[in-house]
């Protein structure tokens, strides 16, 4: 009864904190527009209108296609692709200046990684429509909210197809701030590469982390083997993952929040620190708060220890380690 109410009182202290964290996150998101200056220069708006054509004609392809084929990861297999795409007409159209090939260059090392990535888990095929699906999609398609059709294709519109296009165009704005910048290529510069690059690893070497339990969980299972330590929980615990629940979004987040300080280089920020792009990099920083609840409530169904997990190890901050024997 102890142990239970001790893991009671640090879920309840860890659910505070995913609700202050969202309080802060609107708030920079608030700041961001009030502050930030919206004028665009005439390069600014002409690039700002080819990579809205190339939005929209991504959200028709993902509406039609993820309907007519039932598969509705069409925008989970060009989440990694469209960024690199729209950098580089940025950068190509701002007369490929040092700052903005550097953030080209870094999100197409990101692209790339996270194209492979979900390549490996039989996401991309010849025929383009089909491959495997998040599992997560058939999850939250079987709610009652979405019993009737209607309601799931109005999700898919506007959520799936809609929304997420927006979003992933709206992570690589912070580009489109520093294209007309005279300013040096200077610390804030530096720090966004160093950062970047530094949150490009962790989220590299998480993923593979990842990759390479469940592939030797598998492959146990498939040869009828009982699971050693740590295979039995079900759920990953080793490298990074045995002091943060999601150093892989860590990752993700940290990659576009530190693209965001190009912005500030090159002087394009309000009061120093303020542009409405960062609105982007903050946007996707509340989509992850939902994406790991929805993750935890699935694997806290499906795993009995997962609880366990959730009460000892912090979501991003490596204080505490997993400790199986604890419960």
């Amino acid at each position: 009864m102890l142990q239970n109410e001790v893991q009671g009182d640090f879920l309840m202290k860890k659910t505070v904190g995913t609700v202050v964290s969202a309080v802060v996150v609107a708030a920079l998101l608030v700041l961001s527009v009030v502050f930030g200056s919206i004028a665009l220069s005439e390069l600014q708006r002409k690039t700002l209108k080819i990579l809205l054509i190339v939005c929209a004609a991504s959200v028709a392809y993902c509406f039609i296609v993820g309907e007519l084929a039932q598969n509705f990861s069409q925008m989970d297999k060009l989440w990694s692709i469209l960024p690199i795409a729209y950098v580089w007409i940025v950068a190509a159209l701002s007369g490929m200046k040092l700052r903005l090939v550097v953030y080209a260059l870094i999100v197409t090392a990101w692209g790339i990684r996270l194209t492979v990535n979900f390549a490996r888990k039989g996401a991309y095929r010849l025929k383009f429509w089909t491959g495997e699906e998040d599992y997560r999609w058939s999850i939250v398609r079987s709610r009652p909210i979405f019993r009737h059709k209607l309601a799931w294709t109005l999700f898919d519109l506007f959520f799936i197809s809609l929304y997420q296009n927006l979003l992933v165009l709206g992570i690589t704005l912070p580009s489109l701030a520093a294209m007309e910048s005279t300013a040096a290529f200077g610390a804030w510069d530096i720090a966004a590469t160093v950062l970047a690059v530094l949150f490009l690893v962790l989220e590299t070497v998480a993923d593979e982390y990842q990759w390479r339990f469940h592939q030797t969980k598998k492959k146990l299972l498939s040869e009828g083997k009982a699971l050693p330590k740590p295979y039995d929980l079900g759920f990953n615990t080793t490298g990074p993952w045995s002091r943060m629940r999601h150093p892989n979004y860590l990752g993700e987040q940290g990659i576009w929040l530190s693209l965001y300080l190009f912005a500030i280089g090159a002087g394009a920020a309000g009061c120093g620190v303020f542009h409405w792009t960062a609105a982007g990099p903050l946007l996707l920083v509340l989509l992850f708060m939902g994406s790991s609840k929805l993750g935890e409530s699935i694997s806290s169904k499906k795993y009995p220890r997962y609880r366990d997990y959730i009460a000892q190890v912090y979501k991003y901050l490596p204080i505490r380690k997993f400790d199986p024997d604890k419960q």
